[in-house]
């Protein structure tokens, strides 16, 4: 089987423009998860890694580490079609096409290997990771969602682990919640990590399909992955050291750099 890496990174976010490049306590975000990769890398032995990208000042900063860079249309707007098109560029394309999200370098080490075990035994079409929050990180996302309501994607799942639905909101609603938590049940929220295993013709049947209406509601591209059917497969892995889904705002970065300050840097 085999496998790209790509890690997407276009210059046109609209909260934070030029996003990839932008420090986070002294370190780059693009620097950060291209160490990150390669750090996952060593679990995927034969996996090539790419940085896609839009932009010639990312390419070059992405460079600077030795990873090799790839130019993709301006006019992509999805992580997912920017690793498309990188594997459409290579002369042997992959079987598989793991997506590895610019945005998300203090994600669990061994997240990617787990989702690729995952494609290699199942039927799945697409898999990809999650956490089991503890009932304390339930509590912070909550708090952190009232400042930032679109940072933190959850996820119920059937199981067998296979994705029923994602949301920016926080799912499932837990009724007789505080009952649950005097019995020492677990937390049943998931949070999902925004790294994406693909079979590279599900993939292409994603790209070919428009947005759908509540892909666009949520913000979510896997939705249209549920909505055409697809096999989304998730696996729970370990939290991270800093759990943070991703860097979408300001009052990302400094929650990322409060937490560096106080546990050490795993850049480091």
């Amino acid at each position: 089987m085999s496998l790209l890496i790509v890690i997407p990174a276009r210059a046109g976010s609209t909260r934070l423009p030029l996003k990839p490049l932008l420090p986070i306590a002294g370190t780059s975000l693009l620097h950060r998860t291209i160490a990150y990769a390669r750090g996952a890398l060593s679990k995927m032995p034969g996996a090539r890694l790419v940085v896609a990208t839009d932009d010639e000042r990312i390419a070059l900063h992405a460079a600077e580490t030795g990873c090799d860079v790839m130019i993709t249309d301006t006019g992509l707007t999805s992580g997912s079609g920017r690793a498309l098109a990188a594997a459409c560029m290579l002369p042997d394309k992959p079987d598989v096409i793991v997506n590895l999200q610019g945005d998300s370098p203090f994600q669990p080490l061994e997240a990617p290997a787990a989702i690729i075990q995952a494609l290699s035994s199942a039927s799945a079409d697409v898999a990809t990771p999650v956490v089991r929050l503890s009932w304390q990180a339930l509590d912070a996302l909550r708090a952190h969602k009232t400042v930032a309501p679109f940072s933190g994607t959850t996820c119920a799942r059937a199981a067998d682990g296979r994705a029923l639905w994602f949301s920016k909101a926080i799912i499932p609603a837990i009724r007789d919640e505080a009952r649950l938590r005097a019995a020492g049940r677990p937390c049943p929220v998931f949070r999902h990590i925004g790294i994406y295993g693909y079979r590279r013709l599900a993939l292409e049947a994603f790209e070919s399909t428009p947005p759908s209406a509540l892909e666009e509601l949520e913000g979510l591209e896997q939705l249209r992955l549920l909505e055409l059917g697809l096999h989304v497969q998730t696996v729970e892995v370990a939290p991270a050291l800093f759990d943070i889904s991703g860097i979408d705002t300001a009052a990302d970065i400094a929650r990322a750099e409060a937490l560096i300050a106080a546990h050490g840097d795993p850049y480091r």
